[in-house]
């Protein structure tokens, strides 16, 4: 089955569960509101003596991911565990934002290698495609057209105050600096407002941009819908649900192999502050061997003056599930040469069921590039056609509609 599973899951669309109708009633605009992850994962219409009430559905989670095709450890224990955690508990989508990684400049070539890499390593982490979607954003185009829209309705002083532009436009210099990386908010929040999406997990630092996603849906909401999308012939009330976000337990930090005091990195010039999933048995051995430590006698906890030996230790305690009691015990009169040999042996036997998931998962590339166009077609039809009508164009026959994809996604 892993021969074809990469085939099934680049080029399909997302699970969707059976159509739903957008939330009624303009709100508002409000502040941020988040939810943990303990927070309750379905929703419950109030019932009443009238009426027993609707089964429970889950609330719909959307996020996606850079295609780096480079994933360490401190991915793995600080993020993706979590994600692993989401699809047990929601309705789940998952995709790669290929779209997003060429907002500043990439490698061309290495971009669908990275894009491949990305998704199978999830994958081998535990993201199941029986509960989750995980699909690439490139492949569903109505992600692009959505984000048009989105555009005409979006004040450019709204994305003029982006942090993230003003800190890499003032870096690269005007010239160096592609439009695509003022408007990519744009595209985040078609991400999101395509699926009628609940709730989006994001770190404490990415706010700012689900924030800009909510105003924008307020305002598309305001504009055109209500009475005004009703006579356009749509249902009334929000054209877009309005999301929340999501913030997630706090995962392990994990700190770089040569500096206990900077937070392990792909973007670190050296390989060795770092572990990746996929390096082979050797490659971690000699990272550990060569990481920093102390001259300090006995290894403990949380010593500020130890601030390598505190990383390593926890390390070790998250890959093998001890508490921190257990580890205590096991290893506070160890050296660090045999402190060292337990952790490599610790990091590969946890390593390795990933990293043999993952070639079965790659085993066979040539079948990841096969294309199902009526798959794109009914993402489409379902999702984004409302979207082009509140804007008053003219609704394309269902059937014409089919055509025009059907050609646009096979080349001719």
């Amino acid at each position: 089955m892993s021969r074809a599973l990469l085939s099934h899951i680049l080029h399909r669309p997302p699970l969707l569960l059976a159509s739903r109708g957008v939330v009624r009633g303009g709100a508002p605009p409000s502040r941020l509101r988040t939810l943990r992850l303990n927070c309750s994962a379905t929703e419950v219409s109030p019932s009443g003596d009238e009426a027993p009430a609707p089964p429970a559905r889950k609330k719909r989670v959307v996020s996606g991911v850079q295609p780096t095709g480079l994933v360490h450890l401190g991915n793995y224990l600080g993020a993706i565990k979590n994600w692993v955690s989401l699809q047990d508990l929601y309705e789940t989508l998952f995709f790669i934002v290929d779209l997003h990684a060429i907002t500043l400049p990439y490698d061309a070539p290495q971009l669908s290698k990275a894009t491949r890499s990305t998704a199978a390593i999830y994958l081998a982490c535990g993201i199941d495609s029986s509960k989750a979607s995980i699909f690439v954003q490139s492949h569903v185009r109505a992600h692009i057209e959505l984000m048009w829209l989105l555009s005409s309705s979006t004040p450019i002083g709204w994305l003029n105050r982006m942090i993230q532009f003003k800190e890499k436009s003032r870096k690269a210099g005007d010239e160096n600096v592609g439009v695509a990386l003022l408007t990519y908010p744009v595209l985040m929040a078609s991400d999101i407002l395509l699926y009628q999406s609940d709730l989006v997990p994001v770190g404490e630092d990415q706010t700012q941009h689900l924030e800009l996603t909510r105003e924008i849906a307020e305002r598309v909401n305001n504009l055109y819908g209500g009475r005004k999308w009703k006579k356009m012939g749509g249902r009334g009330g929000s054209l877009f649900k309005v999301p929340e976000a999501l913030i997630p337990p706090a995962g392990a930090r994990v700190m770089s192999l040569t500096d206990g005091l900077s937070k392990m990195s792909k973007s670190a010039p050296s390989d060795q502050s770092r572990i990746n999933l996929l390096d082979p048995k050797d490659v971690i051995m000699n990272k550990i061997k060569r990481c920093k430590t102390d001259s300090f006698p006995g290894l403990e906890f949380d010593n500020p003056e130890r601030p390598e030996c505190s990383n390593l230790l926890s390390i070790y305690q998250i890959i093998t599930g001890k508490t921190k009691e257990e580890v205590i015990s096991e290893c506070q009169d160890m050296n660090w040469g045999t402190f060292k040999t337990t952790l490599t042996d610790a990091l590969i036997d946890h390593l390795q069921p990933i990293q043999v998931r993952y070639e079965e998962i790659m085993s066979d590339p040539d079948s990841i590039c096969s294309n199902h166009p009526e798959h794109f077609t009914n993402i489409y039809v379902e999702r984004l056609s409302p979207s082009v009508r509140f804007c008053g164009h003219l609704r394309c026959p269902r059937s014409l509609t089919s055509k025009l994809l059907g050609v646009c996604l096979s080349g001719e």
